[in-house]
């Protein structure tokens, strides 16, 4: 078989590796500047009284100052099914970049094969002398190799997509995280939201029977009508459907938990089912800044991760414009003849530069390309809208932080009010001046009070959590900005610890549920926190 040279494809080699410096596309200059003025403001509008412009704790949850939260959080980040999910989506969009960069080399095979060749004669030969037409077959063994030079940079761009787009799927983990903290916190207070309204609801069952009671001796001696009866049996009643629907909700909340923390349903009842205290914020609340919002929330880095993908696929398609360069290579052991695998001195070598160009396509490229940029609209659309969402977000949370604050101010101011005043009658009903109806149904009333202040107390810690979550807090475990919210907890009562009773009208019934010694702890700490909320 006639020999040719390699050198005939040098040219054609050296253009494309010159031309492979060449990218077309837009290059990626950035998202585009949405809401400045919160920007340069440097602070939220709705910040308050209650906040501070230092950078917060990636680990906000601490600042509750509780150690059975604290591990339900952990636990939840480590096997919850939602953190599985959102790492699977990172390892396929990792891999998908590792596919994407190996376009950019060579492949190698091994083959064998029997080509039969007709092509006119003398192209084969090295004088170029031609003679008819060549036709004969070819049988090869050896090895074989392919590679498209990326000659107008159409590779490099899909490389960049998928780089970014892995990059969003690691925010959209970190999304996942925050969100399911944010989660946890606020099924975990509302578990001990409704163990605290249980307690004054056991009580208060006590006192609609003994009203009960009272009303029904007063009505078989003549000296009261039927009409207060049945009154109190409605009250009485309403309190029970009011236990059991808590007992329910208690119930349901702990298996929640228990989902959300990668367990089954009822696996955490006994480290739960116990009454505690409900967790309460710090006095203040560090936030940060507008711009720190902006560079901490995932769903943000999310959105400007896609938006930049969405960039480089324009230049995917551009790229189809131009024409594309690949080389085929082969070399091992063959011949006319069949033995001819088998002899080392039968050597084959071939390369063969194929360079293609789309003419004509009915144009497909040029929609292709439309298409493209279109995609890239939509998520710079979606970019400004999660940039507004997150500002709205967190201007909202802390209205709503500002708002619960105040409103458990006034809950507690009323509990206090209340119990003193159930305290005056129950000293007037020892001294005989009332009678012991009076007595109950004053401490009924401080029991609503003590109610109304637990449901605050939640209130005002979830809108804390919800401060957190508007910041894009929580979707890691470390963090190496200044934790002050921490610090300066330290400085504060142990708030978290106290429970919504502080007097002892009411210390009998916390003390059925909870530790006596815990109990005589919070009390202590009752009398700082107090004085916090008054000056609230």
């Amino acid at each position: 078989m006639r020999r040719t040279t390699l050198l005939s494809i040098a040219p054609a080699l050296c253009a494309g590796l010159l031309l492979s410096a060449c990218t077309v596309g837009p290059d990626y200059k950035g998202p585009p500047q949405v809401a400045a003025n919160a920007a340069a403001r440097g602070s939220f509008v709705r910040a308050g009284d209650a906040v501070r412009p230092d950078a917060p704790a990636a680990t906000w949850w601490t600042a509750l100052n509780d150690p059975v939260l604290d591990q339900l959080i952990a636990d939840a980040l480590a096997g919850s099914p939602d953190i599985a999910v959102a790492n699977a989506r990172i390892a396929q969009a990792r891999a998908g970049l590792a596919a994407n960069k190996t376009a950019v080399l060579p492949t190698f095979n091994v083959s064998a094969a029997t080509p039969y060749v007709n092509v006119p004669g003398g192209l084969l030969s090295s004088d170029g002398q031609s003679g008819g037409r060549d036709s004969f077959t070819v049988y090869n063994v050896g090895f074989d190799a392919s590679w498209e030079i990326d000659l107008f940079g159409g590779t490099r761009r899909k490389i960049e997509a998928a780089s970014a787009r892995s990059q969003a799927a690691e925010a959209s983990l970190a999304d996942a995280q925050v969100t399911l903290s944010a989660e946890v916190a606020r099924t975990y207070v509302g578990l001990r939201t409704r163990q605290q309204a249980l307690i004054v609801l056991d009580r208060q069952a006590q006192i609609d029977d003994a009203l009960v009671s009272l009303a029904g001796q007063r009505l078989s001696s003549g000296t009261a009508p039927e009409q207060p009866l049945d009154q109190l049996r409605a009250q009485r009643a309403q309190t029970e459907a009011d236990r059991a629907k808590a007992r329910a909700e208690t119930t349901v909340l702990i298996d929640q938990l228990a989902v959300l923390t990668g367990r089954e349903p009822g696996s955490l009842d006994a480290q739960l089912a116990t009454a505690a205290p409900i967790p309460l914020p710090p006095a203040e609340v560090a936030i940060g800044d507008p711009s720190l919002l902006l560079r901490s929330r995932p769903d943000i880095r999310a959105a400007e991760r896609q938006l930049a993908a969405a960039n480089a696929d324009v230049g995917v398609q551009i790229a189809n414009r131009f024409p594309k360069l690949s080389i085929l290579g082969l070399i091992g052991l063959g011949g006319q003849d069949i033995g001819d695998v088998l002899d080392p001195s039968k050597v084959i070598g071939l390369a063969l530069p194929q360079l293609k160009w789309s003419l004509f396509d009915g144009g497909r490229t040029e929609a292709q390309i439309r298409n493209a940029k279109g995609a890239y609209a939509e998520a710079e659309a979606n970019y400004r809208a999660a940039v507004l969402r997150g500002l709205q977000d967190a201007e909202g949370s802390l209205t709503r932080f500002g708002g619960q604050r105040t409103a458990y101010a006034q809950s507690v101011i009323a509990q206090q009010q209340a119990e003193r005043a159930a305290t005056l009658q129950g000293q007037r009903f020892r001294g005989g001046t009332v009678g012991r109806s009076d007595a109950l149904s004053a401490e009924r009333t401080a029991l609503q009070s003590a109610l109304g202040a637990a449901t605050a107390r939640g209130d005002l810690t979830n809108s804390f959590i919800a401060v957190e979550k508007s910041l894009g807090l929580g979707w890691t475990s470390g963090s190496k900005r200044a934790s002050v919210v921490a610090a300066g907890s330290e400085n504060e009562p142990s708030a978290s610890r106290c429970s919504i009773f502080s007097s002892d009208h009411f210390r009998s019934s916390l003390i059925s549920t909870q530790n006596a010694a815990k109990a005589n702890e919070r009390e202590e700490r009752w009398t700082g926190f107090r004085t916090w909320v008054v000056a609230c």
